[in-house]
Parts: structure tokens; sequence; C-alpha cells
């Protein structure tokens, strides 16, 4: 474990490219009141650990047990010490712009300079407060879309959480009857009219713009299809969406974000990443299997 520790310790000093090590510290610590930090807090941490080169946020990972999903990083500690001393001069950037927890897992929302400009879902799963396993899905930064939103801009304050468990139900229904079944003509009992604020970068704001998009799609014969849900997490008016399908004919992951107002769909983000083949994987841990 010295040993795993050690690799990491020298990749996260390289990320930070000669910043200042000093330990970063909560409001309440500063105060003399150490408090323990909820897993949303633990995985943003960490996150930004790759920006910071704060150490001690790795002390959020069980580093004995770590399973690893994405598929292009090595599993355990050890992998991912490797791919943090890997950075480039100037070292990674991580920007978490929404943060959730659902029982055992947090999940994250991030503006990426991670071998690129990236936009990122992370969903971190803990045991005893320690993260055991990781997945994600990135794609690269979009231009903003024609109701001229981004991919990440919008509403992060979460409301409704004795609505948790009813919103996850409306979006589970959603993706199930439409984007899995293809019942689009059941699409509109998801909706409030044609209020609907859409940050997918190729498709503009209101049921409107979703079916001008699909119909440009069919008209260049681009095909997106959603086969299985792996996972929805969900707290308050925000539901996340794991799915495997295809678009343009390549295996895709779709990790979709839904914000949800008086019981319908109000807004939604998305990454769309393709699958690599079984070839590249570095580990043997697959893109899902949660």
């Amino acid at each position: 474990m010295k040993h795993l520790m050690g690799i990491l310790a020298i990749g996260i000093a390289i990320s930070s490219c000669g910043q200042s090590k000093k330990e970063s510290k909560t409001e309440t610590e500063k105060k003399g009141t150490k408090m323990e930090l909820s897993n949303k807090e633990k995985a943003t941490a960490l996150l930004t650990s790759l920006e910071t080169g704060d150490q001690s946020a790795i002390g959020y990972i069980n580093a004995e047990h770590y399973k690893q999903h994405n598929l292009v990083i090595g599993d355990g500690l050890a992998g991912f010490g490797e791919a943090l001393q890997h950075a480039p001069e100037g070292g990674f950037k991580a920007n978490v712009v929404r943060s959730f927890q659902d029982g055992d897992y947090a999940f994250t929302h991030t503006v990426y300079d991670f071998f690129g400009p990236k936009i990122g879902f992370d969903i971190f799963k803990f045991e005893d407060g320690k993260i055991i396993e990781h997945w994600d899905n990135l794609s690269a930064i979009a231009a903003e879309n024609p109701s001229n939103h981004s991919q990440t801009d919008g509403p992060s304050d979460i409301i409704d959480l004795d609505k948790t468990e009813a919103n996850k139900a409306i979006v589970s229904d959603f993706v199930r009857t439409v984007l899995v079944n293809g019942e689009f003509d059941k699409m509109g009992s998801f909706f409030d009219g044609d209020n609907y604020i859409q940050h997918n970068s190729a498709i503009g704001d209101g049921l409107s713009g979703l079916g001008q998009a699909l119909e440009a799609m069919a008209a260049n014969g681009i095909t997106m299809v959603y086969d299985e849900t792996h996972i929805v997490l969900g707290e308050g008016n925000f539901v996340l969406v794991v799915s495997e399908g295809s678009f343009a004919d390549q295996p895709t992951s779709f990790y979709d974000l839904f914000r949800v107002e008086n019981g319908k769909i109000a807004e939604h983000w998305d990454v769309l990443e393709t699958i690599l083949p079984a070839s590249e994987h570095k580990h043997s841990n697959g893109k899902f299997n949660f």
C-alpha cells in the first residue's frame, strides 16, 4: 500500500506543477471544529485536487479496494496514479459545477481540462466513508446550442428532497417509454407543453427543438438507440440516468441529467461517449457493472 500511495503522491505532485502544497482546510476546520464531509463533498474535493494538488483528498479513496470503470485508466490506485503522472504542462483542471448524492453513491457534473477540454459526469460509490468504485462519461466541450445554452449552465440548487424517489420514477418512466421503447407519441405527457430547456449542444429548447433535431438526424441517416438503462440516481429535483446503446452506429454510453419541476421534466444536460473496443480497455471491470 505504501508503494501505491507513493505512486499517487508523485502523480499529484506532477499535476500541480509546482503549485503550493498547503493543505486546504474547510471553514469549520479554520475555526477549530473539524466536521466530517458528506460523500458528495468528498467526491468534489477529490476531483478538485486534480487541479490544486491537495494530497489530503486521496484519503477519501479506499487504498486497498478501488475499482475503476474508466476504460483508459488502469484499475486501483496504481492506475489512477499512473494517469496523473501523464499530466500536461500546467496540470489538469477540474471545476465541479454540480454535485449530488444518493445512498452510497455521489455523482458530479464537471468542466475538465483532462487531456483536452472536456465535460464529464463522475459517479463514485462509497463504503464506510471511502470511495471504492468510480465510473464516468467524458466528451469534448462543444459550442453553445441553437438556444444559446452551454453544456453546463443553468440552475444547480437542489430542492424538493422529499420528492427524490417520485422524480426518479418520472424520469425512469420517460427513459424507458420514450428513449428505450421508442413510444414518441407519449412524450408530451412528461413535459409542461413546450417548456423544456435543453443543453445538448446540437438541440434547441422545447419539444419542438427536439423534434427538429430528430428530423435532421433521420434525414442524415443518423440513429440514436437506447438499449438498456444501468442505473438511476437522484437527489431532490435532479436525476441522472446511465444508459447503453448506440449513436451513429457506434456503441455509446449515455449519461443524461434531468431537472424535474412540478412533476414534469424541465431541463436536460447530457454527455455521450463512444465505448472503446475491448482490445483498448486497461482493465476487465467494464464500462457499467453497477
